[in-house]
């Protein structure tokens, strides 16, 4: 079985796709206000809101317990509407050798399509692929985007 992975899922979105991009670029501390159940605060450990290299700290709840992520800001690309963010500390990496998790926005007319990629080292063979974290990224989308309608 292949230690390293990659996973990819997409859900449309009715609320704007700029200010989706906007939110989680330079303003993911505000998210625990849109999805209050699953993140309970993100906090910038290092460097500035919304800039490369920057280190962010996430405070969430996963499978019904709390978790922590610290994350540094590895690529923004405004025209594809893309933020690329490495888990660099905390419970994720328990599992995992390396996590990036990628966002993109594509907006079409009235359509906003966002696409998560998960690329992903595994620990050991004993170790799932990341199915039930990509879900909770999809609910925390979902709830962003009930938060903006």
């Amino acid at each position: 079985m292949p230690l390293s992975g990659m996973l990819v899922k997409q859900v449309t979105i009715k609320s704007d796709g700029d200010v989706f991009h906007e939110i989680l670029r330079s303003r993911p501390h505000h998210i625990s206000e849109m999805s209050p159940d699953s993140i309970k605060g993100v906090d910038l450990h290092e460097g500035e809101w919304g800039v490369v290299g920057s280190v962010i700290n996430v405070d969430f709840i996963h499978d019904g317990k709390a978790k922590v992520a610290k994350e540094v800001i590895e690529a923004i690309d405004e025209e594809k509407k893309l933020v690329c963010y490495k888990v660099i500390g905390g419970d994720i990496l328990e599992a995992y050798n390396t996590f990036l998790l990628t966002v993109q926005v594509e907006t079409k007319e009235e359509e906003n399509l966002v696409t998560w990629t998960f690329h992903y080292e595994k620990l050991n063979d004993n170790v799932d692929d990341p199915n039930s974290l990509m879900d909770f990224c999809l609910a925390v989308t979902k709830d962003i985007e009930k938060h903006h309608l």
